[in-house]
């Protein structure tokens, strides 16, 4: 083997060593960050985001979307949550784009505290807090306005205890 190549790759493992060493002697921590944390807010405009899931958009009552959901315990961990839609259809390519009539995304909440975005019928989700636990979801538009129709948001929830 080249001997240049040999020192490189000692090098290399010393260095990193060396680089983790000092990180964590100076309390840099390596957890990375959670893009589904409901605080996760990117760019200069998260404000006007945010204030778009306060302003829902109103839709006439005739051929308005309805969502339900079912939710079970997975065999081997978690729950499994299906939602249904009808009059709507799930857009992940349109997300964040201009509002088309009947699509969007829907969000899913666990006591009220936003856990995703959801852009299909299935997920699975790892863990719930011990206790009575409300299962929400919210039918959004492609924009992230929450859709409504007489003022009521068009949502579906269900409650569990989990011991």
């Amino acid at each position: 083997m080249n001997r240049g190549l040999v020192l490189f790759a000692i090098g290399l493992v010393f260095g990193g060593g060396l680089g983790f060493a000092i990180a964590a002697g100076n309390g840099v921590t390596f957890d990375g960050h959670d893009h589904g944390d409901a605080g996760h807010e990117a760019g200069a405009n998260a404000d006007a985001h945010a204030d778009l899931h306060n302003d829902p958009r109103e839709l006439p009552a005739v051929d308005a979307p309805e969502v339900t959901l079912d939710l079970s315990a997975d065999p081997v961990a978690g729950y499994n949550l299906r939602v249904r839609t009808r009059n709507f259809t799930f857009a992940p390519q349109s997300a964040s784009l201009a509002d088309v009539a009947g699509e969007g995304h829907a969000h899913v909440y666990v006591n009220d505290v936003k856990l995703a975005r959801l852009y299909g019928e299935w997920m699975h989700i790892d863990h719930l807090p011990t206790g009575e636990v409300t299962v929400k979801v919210t039918l959004t538009g492609n924009d992230h306005r929450p859709l409504a129709v007489a003022g009521q948001p068009i949502i579906a929830e269900t409650r569990l205890i989990v011991e």
